[in-house]
C-alpha cells in the first residue's frame, strides 16, 4: 500500500504544477506591462448563485428575528419565502423554482450550511401564558408604533381600518325552547346536524364604515351563485379547507383597495394580526404601491387588542 501511495503522489503534484503553470502563463499574457501578477479568481466557483452575500445576510437576519418572536419559519416556508424574495427582486431563478413556486430542497440545505448562525431546530410548544405576549411592554410598543404612523400620515378616523377573519357555520346552534317537562332529549329541525365552516373576512374603519365582506367557501371551485343573496358588492373564493390562504388574502387586499379608495395621495392604515397568510411578499407589495400602511398586533394579543374580535364578531355569533 505504501508503494502505491508513493507512486500516486508524484503524479498528483505534477498535475498540480501543470495547472499552476497554465494559470501563471495566462496571467502574464494578460498583464504584460505589470510587474506584479494578481489572480482575481482561480479554480471552480458557483455560477448559479441566486442571492448575493448581502441579500443572504438580510434573509438570515429575518429568519432569526422571526424565530425570536415565536414565528420561526419551517424549511418549506423558507423555500416559499426565498422564491417570493427572488421574484420581488427580479433575480434569475431555476425553472423548478418557478414551477413549484418555491426554492429547491438542495438550496435550502446549502443555505443553512453556509450560514453558521442558523440551524434547524425542533421548537418547543409554547403556550400563551408562557409566551406572556400580552404584557405592558408589547402593548406599549404597539401603541407607540400606532402613534408614530398616525402622526406621520395625518390620518382621520375614516382612514384607520381593521381586518380580521372568523369562521361561520352554516348550521347554527338552536336557542332554548319551551317543551314538555320530564323529557331528556328535545329536538328542533335544522338544515343539517353538522354545518360547514365558511370563512368571513370583514374590514371596518374607526368611523364605523365597512366594505362588503369577503367569503371563502370549502369547495374546490368557486361559483358566483355562492354569494347571490349576500350583501351588495360581496366577493368570494374557494379552497378545499375553507381557510384563508396567501392567494385569497391578495384577492381581498385588491377588494379592500377598490372599496376604500386609497392611494399614495390618500394613505390609509390597516390593522391586522400576524397570520402567515397576511404577511406574504406580494400582498405587502400591493399595499405599498397603493398607499396602505400595514401595522400588525403583537403575537397572541388579538383577543384583547383586535377591535373586530372585541366588538363585532362576538355579538354576531351570539345573535346567530
Amino acid at each position: 500500500m505504501k508503494v502505491g501511495v508513493l507512486t500516486v503522489l508524484p503524479k498528483t503534484l505534477l498535475s498540480l504544477k501543470k495547472t499552476l503553470d497554465r494559470y501563471v502563463k495566462k496571467a502574464r499574457t494578460q498583464n504584460e506591462n505589470r510587474t506584479e501578477i494578481k489572480l482575481e479568481r482561480v479554480g471552480y466557483f458557483n455560477r448559479r448563485q441566486i442571492f448575493s452575500h448581502e441579500h443572504e445576510t438580510l434573509l438570515a437576519d429575518y429568519l432569526k428575528r422571526a424565530s425570536d418572536i415565536y414565528y420561526g419559519l419551517t424549511p418549506k416556508e423558507l423555500r416559499k419565502f426565498a422564491f417570493q424574495y427572488a421574484s420581488s427582486n427580479k433575480f434569475e431563478v431555476p425553472a423548478n423554482w418557478t414551477k413549484n413556486k418555491m426554492a429547491g430542497e438542495d438550496w435550502a440545505a446549502a443555505y443553512i450550511k453556509r450560514n453558521n448562525s442558523l440551524s434547524l431546530r425542533c421548537p418547543q410548544a409554547t403556550s400563551l401564558s408562557r409566551a406572556t405576549s400580552f404584557n405592558k411592554t408589547n402593548v406599549n410598543m404597539f401603541f407607540s408604533n400606532l402613534k408614530t404612523v398616525y402622526n406621520r400620515l395625518h390620518l382621520e378616523p375614516s382612514d384607520i381600518w381593521n381586518v380580521d377573519e372568523t369562521g361561520i357555520t352554516t348550521v347554527q346552534k338552536p336557542d332554548r325552547i319551551i317543551a314538555r317537562r320530564g323529557f331528556k332529549q328535545i329536538g328542533k329541525l335544522t338544515s343539517a346536524e353538522r354545518g360547514t365552516l365558511v370563512t368571513l373576512t370583514v374590514a371596518v374603519s374607526a368611523s364605523g364604515n365597512s366594505i362588503p365582506p369577503f367569503f371563502i367557501f370549502p369547495r374546490v371551485n368557486f361559483r358566483d351563485h355562492f354569494i347571490r343573496d349576500g350583501p351588495v358588492g360581496s366577493l368570494g373564493d374557494a379552497n378545499p379547507s375553507g381557510w384563508m390562504k396567501e392567494e385569497h388574502f391578495i384577492k381581498f387586499i385588491k377588494h379592500f383597495i377598490h372599496h376604500a379608495r386609497c392611494s399614495k395621495e390618500r394613505p390609509v392604515l390597516l390593522l391586522l394580526d400576524n397570520h402567515e397568510s397576511h404577511l406574504s411578499v406580494p400582498a405587502l407589495d400591493i399595499c405599498k404601491e397603493n398607499g396602505v400602511t400595514v401595522l400588525s398586533f403583537p403575537p397572541h394579543c388579538s383577543h384583547k387588542l383586535q377591535p373586530l374580535d372585541r366588538s363585532v364578531y362576538g355579538p354576531l355569533k351570539k345573535i346567530l
